[in-house]
């Protein structure tokens, strides 16, 4: 409990909030670009102790939420070919896609797996080799070095029957688009600790200056959250525009380089869609043309084209931060986990799943302080 129990001591988390009330004069609006951090403001309710006019809104930050629908349907077209097993993480069997979820596609008798890890689709690969195996890779950079470890142990293997659905997305990028939409009213970043701790901060000063918004790098414990908060707001009050690490316990500098240089070997940068916000330019990875036999759109012959959202869905704008979940007119009513009308209601990091689960913190369940 060394790096937990401290970073929940409501004690210091008061300590922080009265800071917070002293500092803030006047309205700001910070988003949190991670689903986790997400989960832990709707848990402890920690925007009811924030003072009236700082506001937190959430960003798109969940992986599963924002792949594009186009590659959900490829998912659940690999699943119902003969001899094809699909490997998952837990996230995505409960996404809906245009033909149903991937627990859709089990029952019918598709063969989906779920995995922990990607290295775990390999030796599936590998002990039955008259399977094509298909590993569903999402994620942001934090799971891309796990991905690419299992391209590279793939072929050391010299497996025919393994490739990736890859499906990898980049936060920087994304939130260089959100800050240059038309309406932009995000005015400082919480950004994603675990993203950090395998890229470091390089790619924020320039993002900090260019559109003069304060970035703290955070971890997810409520304690995490309400430093970040303050490092922002103290810096909008000062019309300071910097990065800051509120996570050092895991966050260094240049991140984890044997990592990066792990994902370099097998992805490249590349544009890629967003599930709603569209093509984001070098928001993604894509398989690199030495590893193109790991790449299951090749080798399965995948065609992806765009599929719309579904009408009633207000995904897009939560994920942009310009509505919060409660506010959708389905949320709770025609959309819920058990008939979730996107995959912001059931996936583990999703903003609207945050929000039905932890609505009786609004009663004090989860309270701190």
């Amino acid at each position: 409990m060394k790096y937990v129990a401290p970073f929940r001591d409501p004690k210091r988390i008061q300590r922080v909030a009265r800071q917070l009330a002293e500092t803030c004069t006047r309205p700001w609006k910070i988003m949190e670009v991670c689903g986790g951090q997400t989960h832990t403001i709707a848990r402890y309710a920690i925007d009811d102790l924030l003072p009236p006019q700082l506001e937190l809104v959430h960003g798109p930050g969940c992986p599963v939420c924002v792949t594009p629908l186009e590659v959900i349907a490829a998912a659940h077209g690999l699943v119902l070919k003969p001899n094809v097993t699909l490997c998952s993480f837990g996230d995505m069997l409960r996404v809906p896609g245009p033909h149903g979820d991937l627990l859709a596609a089990r029952a019918k008798g598709g063969d989906v797996r779920v995995v922990l890890s990607p290295l775990d689709a390999v030796e599936i690969a590998r002990v039955n080799p008259e399977r094509q195996v298909v590993f569903f890779a999402v994620g942001f950079e934090t799971t891309a070095p796990s991905t690419a470890m299992s391209a590279e142990l793939a072929r050391r293997l010299d497996l025919s029957n393994f490739s990736l659905l890859a499906a990898h997305v980049r936060v920087p990028p994304a939130m260089e688009m959100l800050l240059s939409a038309p309406g932009n009213e995000v005015q400082g970043f919480l950004a994603a600790g675990h993203v950090c701790v395998v890229e470091g901060t390089s790619e924020y000063p320039a993002i900090a200056q260019r559109y003069r918004v304060p970035i703290a790098v955070t971890g997810f414990e409520p304690l995490d959250i309400m430093l970040g908060v303050l490092d922002v707001a103290a810096q909008l009050e000062q019309g300071r525009a910097e990065v800051t690490n509120q996570y050092q316990r895991a966050v260094r500098p240049a991140g984890n380089p044997i990592a990066q240089a792990t994902v370099r070997r097998v992805f490249e940068t590349a544009d890629v869609p967003w599930r709603g916000l569209g093509i984001v330019p070098g928001g993604g990875l894509k398989i690199r043309e030495a590893y193109a036999r790991f790449d299951a759109t090749r080798v399965h012959d995948l065609a992806l084209g765009t599929i719309a959202e579904p009408t009633a869905c207000r995904a897009a704008d939560v994920l942009q931060g310009r509505l919060s979940p409660v506010r959708c007119p389905e949320f709770g009513k025609a959309c819920t986990p058990d008939n979730p009308l996107g995959a912001p209601m059931v996936s583990t990091e999703g903003a609207c799943a945050a929000y039905y689960r932890y609505r009786s913190v609004r009663r004090g369940a989860h309270r701190v302080g």
